[in-house]
């Protein structure tokens, strides 16, 4: 474990499970990496500054809450209001210390709370002027979300603190800006600020929702009614108030002639990390993973290595964790797990399948097939739908993922879980369809 100067300081642990067993001539590694962090707290001065804690209550954090004020908020009222009374409750739950800010986003971004180009620091005098300030919302203008972005950006970087973290409402696409326009904002901000997204009502784009949660290391949501957004918004901010270290990459080594094929998140929710890899030496490179508090996530790691003999064993891959320094260098955390590479002719060793493992291929494909199916159904192509919908609940009902084959089950009649023998339903709510969309990715633990 890292040698912190605080005795509460997080501790992290990595603990891998595979099939270490390869046949003649396997090359193809694969292996689920559990990261957990336990014993918040606050962080020592092996990981940062410790002027950037707050007092004996944890990392100081900033904060950003850009709330959708395009015109389609006004339709219905309910709308406006619920996201006002979602602010507000999600300011009650800022941690005495917080710098924090609104954006009322429209075709532009405007500073609602506190202004002139700073952050508010939380205490209970500005939670009221926040508060006050929420009630001059009104709804008007277009969307451009990446405008919205972008001034969350400027603010949040102002703050010399821990943890700096967007939540951001949207109801209505993003019309006002081209896709590049967001993707640039998105490009420009990863890596800077992590970002919760949810859409409201049913009149927004679930992959406009989920790209900005996947590219800011956030989660994205559907809020069918505006009457559970403040709940919402409560639960994301205490979660934001409970991230303790920020930054946390998952270092990968791999030796001469070994390949890194793919890094994904598996749980709590499938995330592809594989294309968002930096350098680190000229073995190793880090795959972020945002900021953590006491948590626990999986992440599946495939690796190709250059087959050696029977009897043979090799280390394929070192996962460790680290996080930045301001000198540009990188400290470890400590933990670390090991991915071996064991060439056997015994055939039952190397067809086993690592129980984690095919939970996880599992819970991939449920997520991925759920996405083709509902294509499919907006295209037309009923029996493509059907397919990929019916092996869906099959997978669902295999892997113990009760709440996503309730989804499905707002969207298809099941004849047959295990066989996955399913029909469309002929009308569906969009509702219905727009949460399965959204939530398809969520994944449940295996039993280890």
């Amino acid at each position: 474990m890292a040698n912190f100067s605080k005795s509460n300081a997080p501790r992290f642990s990595v603990d891998v499970y595979q099939n270490e067993y390869l046949p003649e001539g396997g090359r193809e590694v694969n292996a689920i990496v559990t990261v957990t962090a336990t014993g918040g707290g606050t962080v020592g001065t092996a990981v940062t500054a410790p002027h950037l804690y707050t007092s004996g209550q944890g990392p100081a954090a900033a904060v950003a809450v850009m709330v959708d004020c395009s015109g389609s908020m006004d339709y219905p009222p309910t709308k406006m209001r619920g996201a006002r009374d979602a602010t507000s409750a999600a300011i009650d739950a800022l941690r005495d210390g917080t710098h924090f800010a609104v954006i009322g986003g429209t075709h532009v971004a405007k500073e609602v709370y506190p202004g002139g180009g700073r952050l508010a620091v939380a205490d209970a005098t500005t939670r009221e002027q926040a508060k006050l300030a929420l009630r001059k919302l009104n709804a008007g203008g277009g969307t451009a979300i990446g405008t919205w972005l972008r001034l969350a950006d400027r603010l949040l970087s102002s703050a010399d603190v821990a943890i700096r973290h967007g939540i951001l409402l949207t109801d209505g696409r993003n019309e006002h800006e081209s896709p590049e326009d967001l993707r640039t904002a998105l490009d420009t901000c990863a890596g800077r600020f992590t970002c919760d997204a949810r859409g409201v009502g049913t009149d927004w784009e679930v992959k406009e929702v989920t790209a900005i949660s996947s590219a800011l290391l956030g989660t994205a949501d559907i809020v069918a009614d505006p009457d559970g957004l403040a709940a919402d918004f409560t639960r994301m901010m205490e979660t934001a108030m409970g991230k303790e270290v920020a930054d946390v990459a998952l270092r990968l080594w791999t030796p001469a002639g070994a390949t890194v094929k793919f890094v994904k998140q598996v749980a709590p929710a499938v995330a592809e990390l594989t294309g968002r890899r930096t350098e680190a030496t000229a073995r190793a490179g880090d795959y972020p993973t945002g900021s953590w508090g006491d948590e626990s996530r999986d992440y599946h790691v495939c690796v190709e290595v250059s087959p050696a003999g029977l009897g043979q064993e090799m280390l394929a891959a070192r996962v460790s964790l680290v996080v930045p320094r301001p000198d540009g260098s990188a400290h470890s955390l400590g933990a670390q797990g090991l991915v071996r590479a064991v060439w056997t002719d015994d055939l039952t060793a190397s067809t086993s399948i690592n129980p984690q493992v095919a939970h996880y291929t599992g819970q991939a494909e449920l997520a991925q097939v759920i996405q083709q199916g509902l294509e499919l159904r907006k295209s037309g192509d009923v029996d493509g739908a059907t397919a990929k919908l019916g092996r869906a609940v099959q997978l669902a009902g295999s892997s113990g993922n009760a709440d996503t084959a309730k989804l499905l089950a707002k969207v298809v009649d099941v004849v047959d879980a295990a066989a996955g023998t399913v029909r469309l339903k002929a009308k569906v709510e969009e509702a219905d369809e727009m949460t399965l969309e959204t939530r398809s990715t969520k994944t449940v633990r295996v039993k280890k």
